[in-house]
């Protein structure tokens, strides 16, 4: 017998809310009706081994779409509800906490609320007109149950000749979004969405066909790595992914106290050495999908990696604001960047080697990490490395000094001077220079390397300052004496007008008529006007002439028409050295190119 009731809601305007709030993410409606049917198959399966009951274990969720019919329909053999449990769970529970949803969510925006009071089965109606349940108890004797309701405020409910125990959501797709009644988009949310999901999924399954099932009941992050081949890592990794470029290595996660947390995090080889890229971390309660990237369990340089994390610690459904202040989570995000440290201390340890072929993909990752996470820094600080111009790797520990004290500070002594190089090619020619003295620099030639070397300076004030190659001429460059007035007025009247200082030094490489050097601290703050576009702030040049150079020498016996074009040239080499010359300073270097051949030539 058919009967008709409202729906016990506490406003009357309780279903637009729904809608309203839950809009810009309307297709995680499927995940819910789908984990709605896999906990009914959990309940049943739990009656089952208790033997409260008795029944086939072949327990599937099957879904199907009917573009004619224009419905999409999920079914499970799980538990089944009576007439009763409808009415309880189903137009009663789901609204009874909903003037509290009134009050709270309408203020704050909504955030994370599907899941609450009830409201995951309600979700299914940001994308149909009307839904249908059919469905039928597991208890012996059960009668087949009818609900239906067009998402206002009232619903009928009747009897059915269901026959097999279990629940059937028909829901009738509204024209506005026939997409969800293509079977390529189904498929695409149950891929994001139910990928792991426990019991199998199957999609438009065909009469007397042996369907696959759309998704993986059991993933490889839910095994004992003991249990795990590699092989089987790189498909996991391939298939949940979809990059076939092989993973570096791979830590998997598999702790039970105190909180269960279970998963496998790949360290992917990077496309570009010179941004920062956003990998994938998969955030899974029970293997049903939650999210991508939630900062709040997983730290953020984390996010660099691709991975996949299962915690049921953390409910499906939860606000963001309950994770930023649950401490559980918390010492979940630690628990993870600790394994994560402790497996990098490993392989340098066990495998230096492999560890020095991974760097430059894994580089990015850990320094941004040490920027961004002081507890991650403090665990990984000795197994930092850098390559040096011989092309050795060196712990970046290694190169610091030994602190210097207040006394030594007075005394003049400061702490270690590192030079390092941020473009092998364009700074060639300090680099042969700091080679042909027998001395050393360290390549830092990524994208956030600025940024880390400064860090490193933060952390290490009293130990190390860093120096780009091109900051300062080091003394073992130099002879003890070599400045020259003569050549260094020479420079000064022919380049008055530039903006740059002149100073004169015997270096011991004689070939090298002149380098330009840069503050370290000036280059720095004209790098950061720039990255931040606070206009253009160009930093304070020195030319450092060569006395030891053969052609800066014969300057003194030029004439002085001549002489003044040889120091132009000096100029801009020495520039070239240092950055790119601007369209006016190369025409100018052309012509004196083509004045020297001629004076040259013709004599």
């Amino acid at each position: 017998m058919e009967k008709q009731g409202n729906i016990k809601i506490s406003s009357e305007n309780m279903m637009p809310i729904i809608k309203k709030w839950l809009y810009s993410e309307k297709d995680i409606f499927l995940r819910e009706i789908v984990a709605n049917a896999s906990d009914a198959i959990t309940k049943f399966k739990k009656l089952a081994e208790l033997g409260e009951t008795t029944g086939d274990a072949a327990y599937k969720i099957t879904v199907t779409t009917d573009e004619k019919a224009k419905t999409l329909t999920v079914e499970d053999n799980g538990i089944g509800m009576t007439e009763e449990e409808v009415e309880t769970y189903i137009t009663q529970i789901a609204f009874s906490g909903a003037a509290d949803f009134v009050s709270k969510y309408e203020k704050a925006g909504g955030d994370g609320i599907i899941g609450h009071f009830g409201l995951g089965f309600y979700s299914a109606y940001m994308v149909s007109e009307n839904i249908e349940i059919f469905t039928k108890s597991y208890r012996d004797g059960a009668q087949g149950v009818h609900w239906t309701s067009d998402g206002n405020s009232t619903y009928t409910i009747a009897d059915c000749d269901k026959q097999s125990r279990g629940t059937k959501i028909v829901m009738h797709i509204s024209d506005e979004e026939k997409e969800f009644l293509k079977e390529s988009e189904i498929r695409r949310l149950l891929n994001k969405y139910c990928a792991f999901m426990p019991y199998e999924i199957y999609l438009n399954p065909k009469d007397g066909k042996e369907d696959k099932p759309v998704n993986d009941t059991a993933p490889l992050y839910l095994k004992q790595p003991k249990d795990c081949t590699e092989e089987e890592y790189k498909d996991f990794y391939r298939n949940t992914f979809s990059d076939y470029n092989e993973p570096l290595f791979w830590i998997h996660l598999n702790m039970e106290y105190p909180f269960n947390l279970k998963g496998i995090l790949y360290f992917p080889k990077v496309k570009k050495q010179v941004e920062l890229e956003r990998g994938q971390v998969k955030l899974y309660c029970n293997q049903v999908f939650i999210a991508d990237n939630i900062k709040e369990v997983i730290p953020e340089f984390l996010m660099l990696l691709n991975g996949v994390i299962d915690c049921p610690e953390i409910p499906l459904n939860v606000s963001r604001s309950f994770l930023q202040n649950d401490r559980q989570v918390q010492k979940i995000a630690k628990h993870i960047t600790k394994k994560v440290a402790d497996k990098l201390i490993e392989l340098y340890k066990k495998d230096k080697s492999k560890y020095e072929s991974c760097w430059n993909d894994i580089a990015t990752f850990v320094k941004f990490g040490c920027i961004k996470d002081d507890d991650f820094y403090q665990k990984i600080k000795d197994v930092v490395i850098f390559r040096n111009l011989k092309g050795e790797y060196l712990p970046i520990e290694s190169c610091y000094g030994e602190e210097v004290t207040e006394e030594d500070a007075k005394a003049g002594k400061e702490p270690q001077s590192v030079y390092y190089v941020s473009d092998e090619k364009k700074q060639s020619q300090y680099v042969k220079m700091f080679l042909s003295a027998g001395l050393d620099a360290l390549v830092c030639d990524t994208y956030i390397d600025p940024h880390f070397i400064s860090y490193l300076e933060y952390k290490n004030p009293k130990r190390v300052r860093f120096l780009r190659i091109d900051a300062d001429v080091a003394g073992a460059l130099k002879e003890e004496s070599g400045a020259d007035q003569k050549i260094e007025e020479i420079f000064k009247t022919a380049l008055e007008g530039k903006n740059i200082t002149v100073k004169t030094e015997k270096l011991k490489d004689t070939s090298v008529p002149a380098v330009v050097n840069v503050s370290e601290f000036m280059r720095r703050m004209s790098e950061m006007n720039s990255f931040y576009q606070m206009g253009d702030s160009p930093a304070d040049m020195t030319i450092i002439v060569n006395t030891a150079n053969p052609a800066v020498q014969a300057l003194k016996s030029a004439v002085a028409e001549a002489r003044n074009v040889a120091v132009m040239q000096i100029y801009f080499l020495a520039l070239m050295n240092y950055r790119r010359l601007d369209s006016e300073e190369t025409t100018s270097f052309t012509a004196g190119a083509v004045e020297l051949l001629e004076k040259y030539l013709q004599k």
